[in-house]
């Protein structure tokens, strides 16, 4: 994974299958230039919770992380609470959806989209 930041500093890490799905989805929307923004914010039943968009801008607070010829963008706060986190897709019985592995969570609700620290 290709990232503006040196090794030493905080990063996140699309799975290859996250970025084949992102890769298709940001074709499917015509625009090349989109980006996966990744953020966290309080809320959810675990007290944070992770929200997924598509972007073309970079805040100067946000860090860029790239693989696959898909870039993930993320400003600074939600970056320390996701430091060393996984974005994967999975599709199983109970559908498809991107997953994050996130070793700083204590925990996490059943459903995958809330965390507490």
């Amino acid at each position: 994974m290709t990232d503006t930041a040196t090794l030493d500093q905080p990063s996140i890490r699309l799975s290859d299958r996250a970025a084949a799905r992102l890769a298709e989805m940001i074709a499917a929307e015509g625009q090349p230039n989109l980006m996966l923004r990744i953020a966290v914010s309080g809320g959810g039943c675990s007290g944070f919770q992770y929200g997924f968009s598509f972007d073309d801008t970079v805040n100067p607070d946000d860090r860029t992380f790239t693989h696959g010829g898909v870039t993930a963008v993320i400003d600074e706060m939600s970056l320390q609470l996701l430091n060393g986190a996984e974005i994967d897709y999975v599709e199983d019985l109970a559908g498809a959806a991107f997953k994050v592995h996130n070793p700083n969570a204590a925990s996490s609700c059943g459903c995958g989209s809330s965390f507490s620290i």
